[in-house]
């Protein structure tokens, strides 16, 4: 465009020259809109007062500075805007950081409200409990108001008739019947010898500590002679493994559970199974392999007796339903010492003999009806025999008794429990009136209830 203004006044610079005029040219230097330097001549036209278009060049200039002056702007709002971009970026950024710190502070807040509710909820307690306390201790130290008795409602205690004679003797009176007068008759725990009437729970009061303890015998003698051990000692033998010797002694049965025994004794010859018993300072037991019976001296730690049971099955031949080579198994009760096994005379039926404490000689045999292997245990109380389902289930019953007094048998139905389901060994002890057992680790105690003689078989 430039070069166009500069043609047009080169032309008008002609036509004033040959016209000869006497008006002067001027020169005019100046930057263009790129910043080079541009020199431009200007004629006046004697002719002509004004030439056609000559405004057109200031107002080009005009725009083209506008238009640089423009781009110039345009360049910083970019620039700008680019800027403005990052600090909005970074204002969004303090205004989500100023949001989660006011979040949190409130939350804080909260948990501080929560925390001093549930204070003040704690105080409240206690100072319940405080008032609830003291009213007890008030309550323990305040005498009772008597408003019921014998007949004479709502009362008081200070009431005159209550402190007369008569009613002191007749209450002595009342206190003076003896308990056993009040129950109806069957109805009380018999203490003689008699029937089983039921069987408690299980009390355990020792876990045996490893597996030589899955089975065995432990017992305490109803009936011990002489001051070296007593009714309260606990003997024991884990019957599990193959040269069973050792039997170990407590003190009483706070020792017994506690574990520390007072004393080991190794006996004489190895025990077969679980079916010792101990009765009068002595412990019988069936020896290993054999149907060699043995009666080994607790005070003077001898073998004392020794004597084959005639005939008896031994080692698998006649065993209880659990195993364990229960052939013979040996129990004490209130008419002496017994022997629990079968023969092949009578193919495997439970034969029942009274033996002879000191020599074990036979004094007399009884046969059963039932056979050996399908009852899991059997003890005996009072002469009679009674058998024990099962080893295993949770609830079973005693399910046989046979009386040897009147060779009586019949099918009962006692609930027994096997706890621990897996029951080896069951003995009476009739000083205590309990039985106690071997399930499956555990050594457990059962309370019995006996009734009286002539009930059951008669």
């Amino acid at each position: 465009m430039w070069l166009q203004g500069f043609y047009l006044c080169l032309s008008c610079l002609t036509l004033s020259t040959v016209s000869q005029t006497q008006d002067r040219a001027s020169l005019h230097r100046s930057n263009d809109h790129a910043g080079r330097c541009q020199y431009t001549f200007s004629v006046a036209s004697p002719q002509e007062s004004s030439c056609p278009g000559s405004n057109v060049k200031p107002e080009m200039d005009g725009v083209l500075s506008r238009l640089t002056l423009l781009e110039a702007l345009v360049s910083r709002l970019i620039a700008g805007q680019d800027g403005d971009v990052e600090t909005g970026v970074t204002a969004n950024d303090e205004e989500g950081l100023q949001e989660a710190f006011s979040q949190v502070t409130g939350e804080r807040n909260q948990l501080q409200e929560d925390k001093s509710r549930l204070n003040r909820q704690v105080q409240e307690l206690q100072r319940r409990l405080e008032e609830l306390s003291q009213e007890a201790e008030n309550l323990r130290q305040k005498p009772c108001q008597q408003t019921h008795i014998l007949g004479h409602e709502n009362r008081p205690a200070s009431d005159p008739a209550y402190g007369n004679g008569a009613y002191q003797e007749m209450k002595a009176e009342v206190t003076e019947v003896p308990a056993s007068h009040l129950i109806p008759e069957g109805n009380h725990t018999f203490t003689g010898c008699g029937e089983v009437q039921s069987v408690g729970d299980p009390v355990m009061h020792r876990k045996a500590d490893s597996i030589t303890g899955k089975y065995g015998v432990w017992l305490q003698d109803p009936e011990p002679q002489g001051e070296l051990y007593t009714n309260k000692t606990v003997w024991r033998i884990d019957a599990v493994g193959k040269d069973v010797r050792q039997l170990f002694a407590y003190e009483d049965m706070d020792q017994f559970s506690r574990g520390f025994p007072m004393k080991v004794l190794v006996l004489p010859e190895p025990v077969e199974s679980t079916g010792a018993t101990m009765y009068r300072s002595s412990l019988y037991y069936q020896r290993k392999r054999s149907r060699s019976l043995i009666r080994y001296d607790l005070a003077s730690e001898k073998l004392a007796s020794r004597l084959d049971l005639p005939h008896a099955g031994f080692h698998g031949q006649f065993p209880y339903s659990w195993g364990g080579y229960t052939d013979i198994d040996l129990a004490a009760d209130e008419q002496g010492l017994w022997a629990i096994y079968s023969t092949n005379k009578v193919k495997g039926n439970i034969v029942i003999s009274q033996l002879d404490p000191e020599s074990l000689a036979v004094k007399k045999s009884w046969e059963t009806n039932i056979r050996k292997n399908t009852v899991a245990n059997s003890f005996m109380v009072c002469g009679r025999l009674y058998t024990v389902a099962s080893y295993t289930a949770p609830n079973t019953t005693i399910n046989y008794v046979f009386d040897t007094a009147t060779n009586e048998e019949r099918a009962v139905a006692v609930p027994f429990k096997n706890k621990y389901r897996y029951n080896s060994m069951v003995d009476y002890n009739h000083a205590q009136k309990k039985l106690h057992a071997w399930d499956n680790f555990h050594m457990v105690t059962y309370d019995i209830r006996l009734g009286r003689a002539n009930q059951g078989s008669g």
